[in-house]
């Protein structure tokens, strides 16, 4: 039985799709437009730009704050939580869902990553691709420059190391640091 789904669908889904089709090239365009937007409203009330964020996004909690620029794929797949803050030049790959929860705080030049792609070269060469989703929890502080990659969950109150690539889960509590990012012990 032949797979009926649109290729967003299979995207939403988490399953191999291909990024150059017209529906999510018309997304992405529209995001573009809204990137454009919002970079360039660095001098407006955080009122404004929350505003904005809300426009484009699932779901933005109050008091978030996300200082330009950004850049993110799609937007329509972030959840943001209450006071939720996101520092200068953050990108968001959102071609499955992301979620950040309360107060959560992101240093400058975050990458949070759900894009990934086929392991085999010759999977690859079909320039099909899929996503994991990435869930941080609430509290939760990013150092600057840290790698978010897809699939992995980090726990309530972490925190990552500034430079950081995290490839696996972080547990609640705990701090992580270093390329890949490994849990320091308890001090």
């Amino acid at each position: 039985m032949s797979d009926t789904r649109t290729q967003k669908q299979r995207m939403l889904a988490g399953d191999l799709y291909n990024a150059d089709d017209p529906e999510l090239a018309a997304d992405a365009r529209a995001i573009a437009q809204w990137m454009d937007r919002y970079n360039a409203a660095q001098s407006h009330t955080a009122d404004q730009r929350l505003a904005l964020l809300r426009q484009a996004f699932a779901s933005v909690g109050d008091g978030t704050t996300i200082r330009p620029p950004f850049h993110c794929d799609y937007g329509y797949n972030i959840s943001l939580g209450d006071g939720v803050f996101l520092n200068f030049g953050c990108t968001i790959l959102d071609v499955v869902a992301v979620r950040i929860g309360d107060r959560t705080q992101i240093g400058p030049g975050v990458q949070i990553l759900t894009a990934d792609h086929p392991r085999d070269p010759a999977a690859r060469a079909t320039m099909l691709e899929f996503g994991r989703p990435i869930t941080v929890g609430a509290d939760v502080w990013i150092g600057g420059g840290a790698l978010i990659l897809p699939g992995v969950t980090i726990g309530d109150g972490a925190i990552v190391g500034a430079g950081s690539v995290v490839t696996r889960d972080v547990p609640a509590g705990a701090t992580v640091v270093g390329n890949p990012a490994r849990i320091l012990p308890p001090r």
